[in-house]
């Protein structure tokens, strides 16, 4: 027996016997009358994005902050009707900044110079046809866009993913407890409990991608793997 404890303890796993006078263990309603066993486990599942956001928007410089902001307004109208055309859905377009800005000129011992204005207007696109992505950029670009970010490549519907996570966490979990049952010369009688520690869905930093002319073609976005994770405690009883 002693052999055994001191292969499961090189195994790392958590474990206490039980306490003569059965106590209950926390956050588990039954007292145990065997011996505890506390696992943690994590299942991985992985999908190719289906969702690209791109932030696209246009930048533009004037004399005079009225001027910016007109002619912005003017160049900006043409890139939303072409999301439209490109049958982007009013629910997947969103403004997600504007901006006006003074610039200066600086010259030595001179107090600084106003030069103009600068307006800024952004919008956050979900493209949900991967795809096509890069026409519609190349598009955009054509009808007055200067500024285009991203993209964020992302899952539209995780759930069943996160589900398929799931199960693979807890056969992981149940395998492990079985190997550590053996190693101690004993079985595992039952799970006790089971706790999710919440789900890793990590949304990948955007690429920067800068356009200031049309280019000959759209760009390529290509979506690649992400890998979805869910980690579980789990509690079991051994004899």
């Amino acid at each position: 027996m002693k052999h055994a404890l001191l292969a499961a303890l090189a195994l790392g796993s958590v474990i206490a016997p039980a306490a003569a006078s059965a106590q209950t263990a926390p956050g588990i309603a039954q007292p145990i009358a065997g011996t505890r066993l506390d696992i943690s486990a994590t299942g991985e599942a992985t999908r190719v994005p289906d969702v690209a956001i791109i932030t696209a928007g246009v930048v533009t410089r004037a004399a005079s902050a009225t001027a910016s902001l007109q002619q912005n307004a003017t160049r900006m109208e043409r890139v939303r009707a072409a999301l439209k055309r490109a049958g982007i859905a009013d629910r997947d377009i969103q403004t997600s900044n504007i901006s006006l800005n003074p610039e200066y000129r600086y010259v030595q011992d001179q107090p600084p110079q106003l030069t103009g204005y600068t307006a800024s207007n952004q919008l956050s696109v979900r493209f949900r046809d991967i795809a096509k992505s890069g026409d519609i950029l190349d598009a955009l670009v054509a009808e007055g866009a200067n500024s285009i970010n991203g993209p964020n490549l992302t899952i539209d519907k995780p759930d069943e993913a996160l589900d398929e996570a799931r199960a693979k966490a807890l056969g992981i979990g149940r395998a492990r407890a079985e190997l550590y049952a053996k190693a101690l010369g004993m079985r595992v009688v039952r799970l006790l409990s089971v706790s999710e520690s919440g789900g890793n869905y990590p949304v990948p930093p955007p690429m920067p991608m800068m356009m200031e002319a049309r280019a000959q073609a759209g760009p390529k976005i290509d979506p690649g793997e992400q890998k979805l994770s869910v980690s579980l405690g789990m509690v079991f009883e051994l004899r």
